[in-house]
């Protein structure tokens, strides 16, 4: 299994937000720290707004902030939103489906419920769970220009 580089960046999105939660960021911000494409960060940007995830101004001070606290998104929520329009298989997608197996084969149901199992667990991790205390993350996702006095004295590890 592998999750679409849309899915990673929206995670990567939440956590810059939730680590930075007194400021607005700008998308060019994010697309620096998280080393990759401008122009991908606001697709995911936009798509992320448009579901209630963040809030977006626009303008000379604008940027994005989280729109509900994060302990309030729930990955599986979001993973699924980036990942559901992409069918994990052919069989998957009646529509485009030509696998002349799918009438007797059972590898589709094991799937399915390996992909359930899968958003099951991802549901119960909240945005909170993936950032709060992870100090090395705030090192370096954060706009601050020093880490809080929490994480500069605590180093928590997982």
């Amino acid at each position: 299994m592998r999750l679409t580089t849309r899915t990673n960046l929206a995670a990567r999105v939440l956590m810059a937000c939730a680590v930075n939660p007194d400021r607005l960021i700008r998308t060019s911000e994010i697309a620096a720290i998280c080393n990759c494409s401008a122009h991908h960060v606001a697709v995911v940007v936009q798509r992320l707004q448009a579901e209630g995830y963040i809030s977006t101004l626009r303008g000379r001070a604008g940027g994005l902030r989280l729109a509900r606290p994060a302990d309030q998104i729930s990955i599986g929520a979001v993973f699924r939103l980036f990942e559901a329009e992409i069918p994990f298989a052919e069989c998957f997608d009646p529509e485009t489906n030509t696998c002349p197996l799918t009438g007797s084969c059972r590898l589709r149901g094991y799937v399915k419920r390996a992909l359930e199992a899968f958003y099951h667990e991802l549901d119960m991790v909240t945005l909170e769970d993936l950032v709060r205390g992870n100090c090395g993350l705030t090192e370096l996702l954060s706009m601050q220009p020093q880490m809080p006095a929490v994480c500069a004295t605590d180093q928590v590890q997982h």
